[in-house]
């Protein structure tokens, strides 16, 4: 098995490891990263691991992962997972399969955080598990 898996995150991704890290944990991005890599070795896969604060990055690299025809895309949306059409329908628009990644449950955190306008037009959902969500995530990808 080869290919490449776009790992997308979100707004405010960039400060994990020092924002709130009860709720998020002490991984940086850069840990998470390099412990994808790893795995992503392990598995015949590659990453292409980005993060923005911009909502219009991100849907232009979710463009540009069906345009290169990459295997899967990991998605944490960060707060756009809550609020944004857009990121929506950048996700139903293309045919790479598209996983949502979240480090807490936002299940059981504030109300405002429980419906995922992004989540419903992905193939699935990890949530909860801190970083590990990410390699349980990557885990999907490569046996899609």
């Amino acid at each position: 098995m080869s290919g490449t898996v776009f790992v997308l995150n979100g707004p405010n991704l960039n400060l994990l490891g020092t924002r709130e890290p009860e709720i998020y944990g002490r991984e940086t991005l850069d840990d998470i990263g390099a412990m994808l890599a790893e795995q992503a070795g392990g598995l015949g896969l590659t990453i292409d691991m980005r993060q923005s604060n911009h909502e219009g990055h991100l849907i232009d690299w979710l463009h540009e992962a069906a345009a290169s025809g990459a295997q899967a895309v990991l998605l944490n949306p960060g707060g756009y997972t809550h609020t944004s059409v857009a990121l929506r329908d950048a996700v139903a628009a293309i045919a790479v399969p598209v996983i949502e990644v979240h480090l807490s449950n936002p299940e059981a955190r504030e109300a405002f955080r429980h419906k995922s306008l992004v989540g419903a037009v992905c193939k699935g959902s990890v949530r909860g598990f801190g970083a590990a969500s990410y390699t349980l995530a990557l885990d999907a990808a490569a046996r899609l």
